[in-house]
C-alpha cells in the first residue's frame, strides 16, 4: 500500500494545483539530499526512479484530477441553495420583498431579472442604474446584508448602465446575462443572451411577452423598477 500522498491517495487541495505540486508530495527528504536538485528528483519520480510509491504519470494525473473536479462540482449542485434572503424580516421593505420573492426563481436560471434604481449614495450625489440581478448575486458573497439592512443596493460603475447625476459620469458594461444596446433610435435597450430577446426600458415601448415591467412602491429609494424576463417555462 502506497503512503499518504501516494498514487491510492492523491486528494486535489490547495496545495496540489500542479502535476508539479503532486510530485513534490511524492519527493522524500533523502531524495533532496541525495539528488541536491529539485527538478531532478520530480524528474527522478516521474520515471518511478525515486518518491515515496508508485507515482501517476502526467496523462493519469489530469485525468484524475479532471475527474475530482466534477465529482467537486457534482456534489456542489446537489447541495442544498441558502437563499440570501432566507430568514430575513422584510415585512416594512416593498422593495427587498421583491428581491425576496424572485430571489430562487434567478438562482435556477428560471428568471433574470433587471433592478433600475434612482437614489442617493453615500456623498449624497444622485445616481441611478441598471442592475442584473442575477449577475450580483453570483458575484456577491454577502449579498444577504441587503437582506439585513447592513448595506443598500445601489448601481455601481461596473453594472449594466451608471449615472452619476452630480459628477455626470456615464457608465454601461454587458453581464453575464445581458448585453447592453446603448446606440439605438428608441434609447438604451439589454438583450438577454439567454434567448437573445431584447428588453426595453422605455415605459411608452410595449414590452414582448416573455418579459414584464414592475414599478415598486416604496420609501427606500426615489424609483425602482423591475423588469423580469422569463428565461424557462414555469411549472
Amino acid at each position: 500500500m502506497s503512503e499518504a500522498g501516494g498514487a491510492d491517495n492523491l486528494a486535489f487541495n490547495d496545495r496540489i494545483k500542479t502535476y508539479e505540486d503532486y510530485l513534490d508530495t511524492q519527493i522524500s527528504e533523502d531524495d533532496l539530499f541525495y539528488l541536491e536538485d529539485q527538478d531532478l528528483a520530480r524528474e527522478m519520480v516521474e520515471l518511478g526512479f525515486r518518491g515515496r510509491g508508485n507515482a501517476l504519470k502526467r496523462e493519469d494525473y489530469e485525468f484524475r484530477k479532471r475527474a475530482a473536479e466534477q465529482l467537486k462540482k457534482a456534489k456542489a449542485d446537489q447541495a442544498p441553495q441558502v437563499l440570501a434572503s432566507e430568514g430575513k424580516d422584510l415585512a416594512n421593505f416593498p422593495f427587498l420583498q421583491a428581491l425576496a420573492h424572485r430571489e430562487k426563481l434567478v438562482r435556477e436560471g428560471r428568471l433574470a431579472v433587471i433592478i433600475f434604481i434612482r437614489d442617493y449614495n453615500s456623498k449624497q450625489q444622485e445616481v441611478s442604474g441598471y442592475i442584473d440581478y442575477g449577475a450580483r448575486l453570483k458575484t456577491e458573497k454577502k449579498f444577504d446584508q441587503y437582506f439585513l439592512r447592513k448595506a443598500k443596493l445601489l448601481p455601481r460603475p461596473t453594472d449594466l448602465s451608471y449615472y452619476n447625476w452630480d459628477t455626470q459620469t456615464l457608465k454601461s458594461n454587458s453581464s453575464a446575462n445581458f448585453d447592453v444596446i446603448a446606440d439605438n433610435v428608441s434609447g438604451l435597450q439589454f438583450k438577454s443572451k439567454r434567448d437573445r430577446k431584447t428588453i426595453v426600458v422605455d415605459p411608452h415601448t410595449p414590452q414582448t411577452e416573455k418579459t414584464v415591467r414592475r414599478d415598486i412602491n416604496t420609501h427606500e429609494y426615489i424609483q425602482v423598477v423591475l423588469f423580469e424576463h422569463t428565461t424557462h417555462r414555469r411549472t
